[in-house]
């Protein structure tokens, strides 16, 4: 394996750890947050919003928030003049449970590791754009519309080297992108294989779904297969697998995707 997909095995199953870590805290933040202030939490559509999190994380009590001036609103970061008078329309009628006192302090904590997870993972995705330029593999997929640094990093970096398959269907298997025969009797279907690597499988789905949206001919292959009846994910599904033939050629070829390669048949 080239050492720059080594790399990006490492960096991207760290970043998707680190991601789910965020994604868990939040949770558990929104969670304390509705309990102790739902007024407090109603003024963000989303609690991942970094003005929001500076705002829990800036004084160890949470309920000083509600004290808080314009100027000392404005100047933490993300929060720009019309998000600061949004906090000072909630400031007016403020209110907190009887749970601050103990809970409070743990929203603030989450809100500070859910900031640094944050600057980790945006460290983690300068490191693997770095690598992509310089993954042969990592380069040529990411050409792909839609793929994008951090799919592509993760595809290659599972994958490794096309030396580990003999065909480009082992290949369509192994990043879980095709089924195989479950034929018994009369009946036909299909079941999931073993050999997929759930981490690639996830980093397709995404890619795939990013890919639809930028491509015409791709987007009209989609709406066919659900006219014909295929959910959502079996038509990405059905998508990735035309593009693993296409990556394939691709990776095999030495070339960078082009649009007239990547139209289903």
């Amino acid at each position: 394996m080239p050492l720059e997909n080594d790399q990006l095995k490492r960096f991207t199953r760290r970043r998707r750890q680190l991601v789910g870590e965020k994604g868990r805290v939040l949770n558990r933040l929104q969670s304390d947050l509705q309990a102790v202030s739902p007024g407090l939490l109603g003024i963000t559509g989303e609690a991942d919003n970094l003005g929001f999190l500076n705002l829990l994380a800036c004084r160890e009590d949470i309920r000083k928030v509600a004290g808080m001036r314009r100027a000392t609103l404005l100047s933490l970061q993300g929060v720009g003049q019309k998000y600061a008078a949004v906090i000072q329309g909630w400031q007016k009628q403020a209110c907190f449970s009887a749970e601050a006192p103990w809970v409070g302090p743990m929203i603030v904590a989450d809100a500070r590791r859910v900031l640094e997870l944050k600057g980790q993972i945006h460290a983690l995705d300068h490191a693997i754009a770095g690598l992509v330029q310089r993954s042969e593999m990592a380069g040529h997929i990411d050409t792909i519309p839609g793929f994008g640094p951090t799919c592509s990093g993760e595809l290659a970096g599972e994958i490794g080297t096309l030396e580990r398959f003999r065909t480009e269907a082992g290949l369509a298997v192994y990043l879980g992108m095709a089924t195989l025969d479950n034929r018994s009797g009369d009946s036909n279907g299909a079941k999931p294989p073993r050999q997929v690597n759930t981490r690639a499988k996830a980093a397709m789905m995404v890619a795939v779904a990013r890919h639809v949206e930028q491509v015409p001919a791709s987007r009209a292959y989609y709406e066919k297969k659900r006219t014909e009846g295929r959910t959502h994910n079996q038509a990405i599904r059905a998508l990735g697998r035309q593009l693993v033939r296409v990556i394939w050629s691709m990776l095999k070829r030495g070339r960078d995707y082009e649009l007239r390669a990547a139209v289903p048949g």
